[in-house]
């Protein structure tokens, strides 16, 4: 089942309380937070009205919180080929 990745590029700041609205309803609070949402109507629906607020791509499968960050860990940038015996 295909998932809406939402990420908020923008600030809610000074906009109407309905852009806000929908921005809390798919829980969207914080600036670069993202949600993964089903894609039905009526997501789609909310999405096309904050368009200009969010980035929005479709993926296979919804990540948790601790498999976003996992991804976004940087490479150690060595590795250890085997422990030196003590």
């Amino acid at each position: 089942m295909p998932f809406f990745k939402i990420t908020l590029i923008r600030s809610s700041i000074g906009l109407p309380k309905k852009t806000q609205g929908v921005l809390n309803a798919l829980g969207l609070r914080k600036r670069m937070a993202t949600v993964f949402k089903p894609v039905n109507p009526s997501t789609a629906g909310q999405i096309m009205r904050i368009k200009e607020l969010v980035a929005v791509s479709e993926v296979e499968e919804a990540l948790t919180n601790a498999e976003m960050r996992e991804r976004r860990r940087p490479d150690p940038g060595y590795y250890i080929e085997k422990p030196v015996a003590g």
